[in-house]
C-alpha cells in the first residue's frame, strides 16, 4: 500500500502524513513545501494540474490517493479557481486511471449541496447536490462531485469514498467561518437561525485513515451530533448579536459591491441564510464511525484553544 496525498502540505494533509507513516510508505504533493514539514515521506513540489502528475504515481507505484488540494479561499480569478478545483481533480483522476490505483478519497463539501431556501432540515447523501453559482466554492464542489460520478459509473475499477465535511474545527482552524466568528459581533438574518455543523479536525484525520485502511467506498456527511444556531454560537462568544432584515443586508450588500467595497453581492447573502446542516447518519450507521466530538463540543474545543485571540479581538 503506498499513498499519494494531494495538498500534504496542509493542515490535514500533514497531519494524515504523520499517521499514515506508521502504516505504510507516502507521497505528497502541493505547490509549496511546508518549512516544518513531517520528516519521512517523499515529497513532491507539483501542481495538480500538470501532465506529469500521471508518471509520477506509476513511477511511484501509488495504489490509493487522498485527494485534499482544492481552492479554499476565492480569488478574483475565477477561470483559474475552476481549472485547478475541477480540470485538476479530472487530471488527477485520469492520472489514477493510467497508474492504476485501485482507491481515491476526496474530500468535497458540505458545500456541494448548495445554500438554499428549500433545503431540507437536515441534508442526507440521497439528496441533490446543487451548488450555487454565485459560490465559487460551493458550485466547484457539485462540479467536482458530478465530475466522480461519471468517473465511477465509466471506471468502477477505481474504488471512490467522497467525504462532505461541515465546518471543520481543530486547535488552529484558521478559515472563512472562524473568521465570522472572530468579529467584535456577530451577524445574523431576521428570521434565520442559520444552524451550523461542525466537526472536530482529529474525527476528519481519522475517518481518512479508516476509509484507506477498510477501502471504504460511497459519499458520507461529515459532522458531529446536533447544530448550532449562530444565536448560541454568539453567546458562546459572549459576543453580541446583530439580527438585520435580509432586504437591508442585500441593498448593502449590493451598493458596496458595485462600488468594490466588498467582494460579496447580494446573491450571497444565501451563504448565512440557508446553511446545508448535515446529518451523519450514514456516517455512523454505514461507515462505522461515531464523531468524538459533537458540533458543539468541536466549537468548545476550538474556543477553548483560541480565547485569547478572541479576547484580544473583542
Amino acid at each position: 500500500m503506498k499513498v499519494l496525498i494531494t495538498g500534504s502540505e496542509g493542515y490535514i494533509g500533514q497531519a494524515l502524513v504523520g499517521k499514515l507513516l506508521n502504516s505504510c510508505a507516502v507521497v505528497g504533493v502541493d505547490i509549496q513545501r511546508r518549512s516544518a514539514a513531517v520528516a519521512g515521506y517523499r515529497f513532491v513540489k507539483m501542481d495538480i494540474r500538470d501532465a506529469a502528475l500521471a508518471e509520477l504515481m506509476l513511477h511511484e507505484q501509488v495504489t490509493h490517493v487522498v485527494h485534499l488540494a482544492s481552492v479554499l479561499q476565492a480569488s478574483p480569478d475565477r477561470e483559474r479557481d475552476y481549472d485547478i478545483d475541477v480540470n485538476g481533480t479530472r487530471n488527477l483522476v485520469q492520472a489514477c486511471l493510467h497508474a492504476g490505483v485501485r482507491h481515491l478519497t476526496v474530500t468535497s463539501s458540505g458545500a456541494a449541496y448548495g445554500y438554499h431556501a428549500d433545503n431540507p432540515t437536515w441534508l442526507r447523501e440521497t439528496d441533490p447536490l446543487r451548488g450555487n453559482e454565485s459560490f465559487a466554492y460551493s458550485h466547484h464542489k457539485r462540479l467536482v462531485e458530478e465530475l466522480l460520478a461519471d468517473y465511477r459509473e465509466q471506471h468502477p475499477q477505481l474504488q471512490q469514498l467522497v467525504l462532505r465535511p461541515g465546518t471543520v474545527l481543530g486547535r488552529s482552524t484558521d478559515n472563512q467561518i472562524t473568521a465570522l466568528f472572530k468579529r467584535k459581533r456577530l451577524l445574523a438574518i431576521q428570521g434565520s437561525p442559520s444552524p451550523f455543523v461542525f466537526i472536530w479536525d482529529q474525527d476528519v484525520i481519522e475517518i481518512i485513515y479508516q476509509g484507506l485502511m477498510g477501502a471504504k467506498v460511497g459519499s458520507y456527511n461529515l459532522a458531529g451530533d446536533g447544530a448550532m444556531t449562530l444565536a448560541e454560537i454568539a453567546a458562546e462568544l459572549n459576543k453580541p448579536l446583530l439580527v438585520l432584515p435580509a432586504w437591508l443586508l442585500a441593498n448593502a450588500l449590493r451598493v458596496g459591491h458595485a462600488l468594490g467595497l466588498t467582494q460579496y453581492s447580494a446573491e450571497q447573502l444565501d451563504f448565512l441564510r440557508y446553511r446545508p446542516v448535515l446529518a451523519n447518519d450514514a456516517l455512523k450507521q454505514d461507515f462505522g464511525y461515531t464523531p468524538m466530538k459533537t458540533s458543539r463540543e468541536a466549537f468548545d474545543y476550538f474556543i477553548d484553544h483560541n480565547l485569547q485571540q478572541q479576547q484580544d479581538l473583542s
